[in-house]
């Protein structure tokens, strides 16, 4: 079986209304491009009808795979596409497509020809918010203020849903991922730079979706736990992967 060139990996919990949309755009897109691709669809512990959606698009979707994950858990998801999908690169989306699925070439070869992992950036200069509140944006800042100070300096969004892995870093980094929720984006980073692969900000145009699952100030509180469990992690040695095979 060849291996595709491009994996794009969506993680859906209670995606039923806007699943059928974002696949289709996701369709569209892909039969314009000249590489080969998949989609896996990741459902993880709903409640209505967002396994029988994905699995339904199977049909009209021949590169579309639907995976079922009992527990739920963003975090969980999407180390459980990222593990099984088999592209050379491989791209987490949110199911809101908040970011226009059309940006994804702008992640990956010939645009970005040396990616090991590239992270959409709402903040980066040239990035484009539509929509969102202004008391969104502030606690967001926060946040990532927090992340550069105590785990990941230099980056200026770690919490867009719209990421990049070459397929052999995934394989690497995701194993030794703990955190099945939200603070998984800050974790999986964190072990990417602490195995010494560079991650480069995106600048993206961003849309604010008014039926957001993120639970500002809730969430924000237990990510900022979470930065501190990330650190002792670290220091009691589970972010520690054996060295890169040199194997031709």
């Amino acid at each position: 079986m060849n291996t595709p060139f491009l994996s794009i990996i969506i993680p859906a919990h209670n995606e039923e209304k806007r699943l059928p949309a974002t696949l289709k755009k996701i369709q569209a897109f892909l039969e314009t491009q000249p590489y080969r691709a998949e989609v896996l669809v990741v459902e993880n512990g709903s409640h209505d009808r967002t396994w029988e959606v994905a699995q339904s698009f199977t049909k009209e979707m021949p590169c579309l795979r639907a995976v079922h994950e009992t527990q739920r858990g963003k975090g969980l998801a999407v180390r459980r596409g990222m593990l099984e999908a088999r592209g050379e690169y491989r791209f987490f989306a949110d199911a809101d497509l908040s970011m226009p699925i059309e940006e994804v070439n702008r992640f990956i070869p010939p645009a970005l020809p040396t990616v090991e992992v590239a992270i959409a950036s709402r903040e980066a200069p040239g990035a484009v918010r539509y929509d969102e509140p202004a008391y969104r944006h502030l606690i967001g800042r926060i946040f990532n203020s927090m992340v550069r100070w105590t785990a990941l300096p230099g980056l200026q969004d770690t919490q867009c849903g719209f990421k990049c892995f070459r397929g052999d870093v995934a394989e690497r980094v995701f194993p030794l991922q703990t955190f099945p929720g939200m603070s998984f984006d800050v974790e999986v980073l964190f072990i990417a730079r602490r195995m010494g692969y560079q991650i480069i900000e995106i600048p993206i145009p961003w849309y604010f979706d008014p039926d957001s699952r993120v639970r500002l100030i809730d969430d924000s509180l237990r990510m900022a736990i979470d930065l501190l469990t990330i650190q002792r992690n670290a220091r009691r040695g589970l972010y520690d992967a054996p060295p890169k095979s040199t194997a031709a």
